[in-house]
C-alpha cells in the first residue's frame, strides 16, 4: 500500500527536502543555481547536487546542460499530489482545529451565561454576541453582563462585515494660506457624514478646530483611520496636502475603498 503522502513529507526530511528542491527548479526553470537554492534550504550544495541527481534518476527532472534543469510532467504531477495533501491539511487546522481552540473576545449585547450558543456580528467596528442567530455562531466561555467583554469559542459561520470607505479631505500648507483657505461648510458637511474623523497636520487639525469639532485622531491618524476602515466605519481623514499622495497610497496597498474632496477654496 503506498504511503500517503502527506505523512511522507511531514514524517521524512529527505522528503520534505525532495518536495521543497522540485519546487525551486520549476519556479527557476531552466537555469537553476544551486547554490542559491541551498542557501535558501538551509543546506548544503552538494545535498542539492545530489538530490537533483535522484530527482533526474527517478524521472522527475530533465537534465539540460550544465546547470540547466526542468521538470517533467511526472514531476509536476508529484508536486501537485504533495500539494494538494498540504493544502487539505492547513485548511482542516485553520477550520477544524484552531477554530475549535481560538477564543474570541466580544462584548455582550445582553447578559449571558456559560457555555450559550450565540450569534456574533459585527457593529460600529466592534465584535457582539447574544442570543440572536446570525451567519457565524459560538458558545460562550463564561457568563457576562450586558456591556462586558466575553469569551467565544468554537466559531462557526462568516462574520457578517464590510469595510468601511475613507473620505480624504485635503488641506493646503500654511504658505498657501493653511486653515483660512478650507471651506468650512464642505469640511462640516464631510464630517458630518461620517463616523470616525482623523486630522494630519497642524493646519488640519486647526480646519477641524475651526467648525468646532476635535478628530478622534491627531497622532497617528493615518493608522486610526485605516484601521477602523477595516471595521467597517465610515472614515475621514483630513490631512496636509504634502502628505496626501502617500495616504492615498497606503489606502490602495490596503485594498481600501477611498473618496477624495476638495476642500479649498478658490
Amino acid at each position: 500500500m503506498n504511503e500517503d503522502p502527506l505523512t511522507a513529507i511531514l514524517r521524512s526530511k529527505s522528503e520534505s527536502s525532495r518536495f521543497q528542491i522540485l519546487v525551486e527548479i520549476a519556479e527557476n526553470q531552466p537555469a537553476v543555481r544551486q547554490q542559491e537554492i541551498a542557501a535558501k534550504l538551509g543546506v548544503t550544495p552538494q545535498a542539492v547536487s545530489e538530490y537533483i541527481r535522484e530527482l533526474v534518476e527517478s524521472g522527475m527532472v530533465n537534465a539540460k546542460g550544465r546547470g540547466h534543469y526542468e521538470v517533467t510532467r511526472r514531476g509536476i504531477e508529484w508536486i501537485l499530489t504533495h500539494a494538494e495533501s498540504l493544502e487539505s491539511y492547513a485548511r482542516h487546522i485553520r477550520r477544524d482545529i484552531i477554530q475549535q481552540v481560538s477564543i474570541w473576545t466580544a462584548l455582550a449585547a445582553e447578559d449571558l451565561g456559560d457555555g450559550e450558543i450565540v450569534g456574533v456580528f459585527m457593529k460600529d467596528g466592534l465584535l457582539y454576541t447574544s442570543r440572536s442567530p446570525q451567519q457565524a455562531m459560538g458558545t460562550t466561555t463564561f457568563p457576562a453582563h450586558r456591556g462586558e467583554d466575553v469569551g467565544v469559542a468554537k466559531l462557526n459561520g462568516l462574520i457578517d462585515h464590510h469595510e468601511g470607505v475613507i473620505h480624504v479631505g485635503k488641506v493646503p500648507r500654511v504658505e498657501r494660506g493653511g486653515s483660512r483657505n478650507v471651506r468650512k461648510d464642505l469640511l462640516l458637511q464631510l464630517v458630518a457624514s461620517v463616523q470616525f474623523v482623523g486630522a494630519v497636520g497642524l493646519e488640519a487639525l486647526v480646519a477641524l478646530q475651526s467648525i468646532g469639532k476635535k478628530p478622534d485622531m491627531f497622532f497617528g491618524a493615518r493608522e486610526g483611520v485605516i484601521e477602523a476602515a477595516f471595521h467597517g466605519l465610515e472614515c475621514a481623514l483630513i490631512i496636509v496636502d504634502e502628505e496626501f499622495t502617500d495616504f492615498l497610497k497606503r489606502c490602495e496597498a490596503a485594498g481600501l475603498t477611498y473618496t477624495i474632496h476638495e476642500l479649498v477654496t478658490q
